[in-house]
């Protein structure tokens, strides 16, 4: 195993644009960061998601160390498959930056129903949940109990929307000091 450190990037529903700052952390690094691709990011299935990220994980830890960048319905991708992975598999993964967890438990999208509910199961990892105060699709209250419940750092960083394309982050400078935390 090398000292190279893989950045599994993990997007929400829809996937994420060009202008995502998911996206533009693949383009100005394509080899340490990979996306994990979904075979239908319109109508997501769970254990299509959690078995894609599993062989992902699998994959990038024969390289060296992995760490999970997710998005929305990415965070909730990665709790459902920390609940149900083995431990080795787990045991690969340095830490996990979880931005804006959409709050599928609520959300009336009924192609996101088969992830409810949130898995609540601690990470066996360092993790970071990153949450804005004006999100449409969580609210601080829940993103502080995501955080909690998954024993993560929770940060709270203004009021950015989703976190997303809209929030016209650019290259997002604040995630990356975040993600060289982990």
């Amino acid at each position: 195993m090398s000292d190279r450190t893989t950045y599994l990037v993990l997007p929400g529903y829809q996937s994420s644009g060009p202008a995502h700052w998911q996206s533009r952390w693949e383009a100005a690094d394509p080899v340490a960061f990979r996306r994990v691709e979904q075979e239908d990011w319109d109508h997501p299935e769970p254990e299509a998601w959690v078995a894609a990220l599993d062989a992902a994980v699998a994959g990038a830890a024969a390289d060296g160390q992995v760490v999970l960048v997710a998005h929305s319905l990415g965070c909730a991708t990665v709790a459902r498959w920390v609940a149900t992975a083995p431990a080795e598999r787990t045991a690969a993964v340095r830490g996990a930056l979880l931005v804006a967890p959409a709050d599928i438990d609520t959300a009336d999208v009924p192609p996101l129903f088969g992830f409810r509910p949130v898995a609540r199961e601690p990470l066996p990892f360092p993790a970071i949940v990153v949450n804005s105060t004006d999100d449409p699709w969580v609210s601080p209250e829940r993103g502080r109990g995501y955080a909690e419940a998954w024993g993560a750092r929770y940060v709270e960083v203004g009021a950015l929307g989703h976190i997303n394309s809209d929030s016209a982050l650019g290259d997002w400078p604040e995630g990356r000091k975040l993600l060289a935390e982990l």
